[in-house]
């Protein structure tokens, strides 16, 4: 079990993160609604940006409504999250990434 230190919403959406399967994405927008703020988006990505665990909580797996691979970790359009996603046997081409 992980030991989570972060604020009650970024607890939250890491949580909805570590139900996403391997292999699927989620949008930023839709882990806000699955939480229960679907105009928090943007809070979403800021927690991806914040998370104490990239391995355990998966946020490569979030990616933009718009299209693209987004951020990781704070590092803009990062090829390693698309090799994450590519790795786990996601179509990147499907999503524009």
């Amino acid at each position: 079990m992980l030991e989570l230190k972060g604020t009650f919403f970024q607890e939250k959406v890491w949580d909805a993160i570590m139900n996403i399967p391997k292999g699927q994405v989620r949008t930023y927008k839709e882990i806000a609604v699955s939480i229960g703020h679907p105009n928090a988006y943007r809070a979403v990505a800021s927690a991806c940006k914040h998370n104490p665990y990239p391995i355990d909580i998966p946020c490569h797996r979030v990616i933009p409504v718009t299209g693209g691979v987004g951020n990781y970790l704070g590092v803009v359009n990062c090829e390693r999250k698309r090799g994450l996603l590519v790795s786990e046997g996601v179509d990147v081409t499907l999503f524009n990434l």
